[in-house]
């Protein structure tokens, strides 16, 4: 099959052979029926694990207020607001009110450095940012730095949401209905400096939250919990759009905290969490010397967004006794894309999550296609590995105002993950997928994908350093950590501590190595490419090692 245009090839990759059904909803649709509901929607429990309930009928009352307020603001149709928060219920309004009237969100890290904060606001030509009072004063100073965006217009938002109130009562929000449009726009990081903007719209929101419904048995009787950060996907598709979507309910926890985890879940009668790998470590840590917990209402864990290993995995099951529902996708893919079964038995299970020395991230949702492909685009036999790739209704529109990401990741009518990986079939004929590694060099620690050449500059300016280059490396804690490959100056003595303070001082503690390894020569291809997998089993040592800021 040939393509003309990049369009063509997008517009390919974001359909299916098979449609998986009609979408017969939108953003506003599901918030107007959300009138006269008293059911519970969502319990945010902030940093002091203080309670706020809010009802169906609350939240539409509070959307619709904020509604009001965009278009108070002189907002329209497909204007971009930015939310930079920490994980509140406010921000939750804020999201669904945009989307109620057709604004497109762009969540913004505040763990991310004032440099590409500031750019994320440029490049997704932000009209509007709404800030939490712990950030105002940092905000403020980013944008009087950067002369690209001293126009952009700030809102702070504190305890209440007064800030929001409209007065003028003549003014009447108009529900918007297109769901094809643009909704959301998260920026992750890629192999290169800069932070690309995924662009998603409301069917690809909607399309996966409606397909981890289905696969998850989640209906209007179940209740989540969200400890993940919702300026991501995983935390905001999975746990916030999923159950609205079924007209469940949700815990939205400001922050995880590994000793309030399953309380929490007991307190509440949560039956479903969404996690990254990292934070299954930290609970099985937490509780290797206390007696386990056994909440009667949780059903399972689900995983994914970052490496797991066999072992994490194992020992998490083995002490808490609860499956986890390993899973795969990107932001590009909107979230999920497979998922190993929920019913299954736990010796099929046991043998997807450990026989293959990686644990299976399952079968394709309903809402995509997956295959593992060579370089040419052609699939490879059963066993062999090749690049993960994918198509469906849930992939992305494309990387916002980006044409070179875009004609990379969009080859051959699917969109290509850079992932690799392998497939092996069971009896009925189901593909089970794997992922082995990165054919992108990529770091993702925690969850989040860090740039290595954003890393490489910070090493490279270091003392001592004639050459530097980041690696991720394998680590029981966050999947990967970050650690520094270097050449020294002629003469020049090894001193990684220094190496490691200096990163620090110009790098967020997440993005600075932990670690250094020191070396005659650079890896490099002979186009000059640096070739960082050569060197990560040099840092294995490191595997077992919690660092701490």
């Amino acid at each position: 099959m040939t393509f003309s245009s990049l369009k063509e090839k997008i517009d390919h990759a974001r359909t299916l052979e098979v449609e998986p059904g009609s979408l017969n909803t939108d953003f506003s649709k599901m918030i107007d029926s959300c009138k006269n509901k008293e059911d519970l929607y969502l319990s945010f429990l902030d940093a002091f694990h203080n309670k706020t309930d809010i009802t169906y009928q609350q939240f539409y009352d509070h959307v619709i207020g904020v509604a009001r307020f965009y278009a108070a603001q002189g907002l329209r149709i497909g204007d971009k607001i930015a939310t930079i928060s920490h994980n509140h219920w406010h921000t939750v309004v804020q999201y669904f009110a945009a989307w109620y009237c057709g604004l497109v969100v762009v969540p913004v890290n505040v763990g991310e450095d004032d440099n590409r904060i500031a750019y994320i606001l440029e490049n997704a030509e932000v009209k509007l940012a709404i800030v939490r009072e712990d950030y105002i004063e940092r905000i403020k100073g980013i944008i009087v730095e950067n002369d690209s965006i001293a126009g952009l217009e700030i809102v702070e938002c504190g305890d209440e949401l007064d800030a929001f109130k409209v007065k003028d009562n003549s003014i009447i929000v108009e529900p918007f209905t297109d769901i094809e449009r643009e909704a959301f726009i998260v920026f992750t990081s890629g192999t290169t400096g800069n932070p690309k903007g995924v662009v998603l719209t409301q069917r690809n929101l909607l399309e996966d939250a409606r397909t981890i419904s289905q696969w998850h048995n989640i209906d209007g009787q179940k209740k989540m919990m969200c400890v993940l950060p919702i300026h991501h996907v995983n935390g905001t598709v999975v746990t916030l759009i999923t159950p609205f979507f079924v007209g469940a309910s949700t815990v939205l926890n400001q922050k995880f905290s590994a000793g309030h985890f399953f309380s929490a879940i007991e307190i509440e009668g949560v039956h479903i969490v969404s996690v990254v790998p990292t934070l299954l470590q930290y609970l099985t840590s937490h509780y290797a010397d206390l007696e386990s917990p056994r909440p009667e209402s949780l059903r399972h864990i689900i995983c994914g967004a970052g490496p797991l290993t066999v072992q994490v995995a194992q020992n998490f099951e083995q002490k808490f006794e609860v499956p986890i529902i390993h899973g795969y996708g990107l932001s590009e893919t909107t979230c999920y894309s497979c998922f190993l079964p929920v019913e299954q038995s736990r010796e099929k299970h046991e043998h997807w999550m450990r026989d293959f020395g990686y644990p299976s991230i399952g079968i394709p949702v309903p809402a995509n296609e997956m295959d593992i492909q060579d370089e040419n685009g052609k699939s490879v036999p059963e066993g062999e590995r090749g690049e993960i790739v994918i198509r469906g209704v849930n992939v992305m529109k494309g990387y916002f105002n980006n044409q070179e990401a875009n004609e990379s990741a969009f080859k051959n009518g699917w969109f290509r993950s850079g992932d690799e990986g392998f497939y092996k079939r069971d009896e009925d004929g189901h593909s089970y997928f794997f992922i082995t590694g990165r054919l992108k060099e990529l770091i993702i620690r925690g969850g989040i994908n860090l740039a290595p050449l954003e890393i490489d500059e910070v090493i490279n300016r270091a003392p001592r350093v004639k050459a530097g280059i980041a690696v991720g490396f394998e680590n029981d804690w966050y999947g990967e950590e970050v650690g520094a490959y270097v050449q020294l100056k002629e003469g020049a003595k090894e001193d990684a501590k220094a190496i490691i303070e200096y990163c620090q001082e110009h790098l967020p503690y997440s993005k600075s190595p932990k670690v250094v390894v020191f070396g005659d020569q650079l890896p490099v291809t002979s186009t000059g490419k640096y070739q960082r997998l050569k060197v990560a089993h040099l840092f294995k040592k490191w595997k077992d090692v919690q660092f701490r800021k």
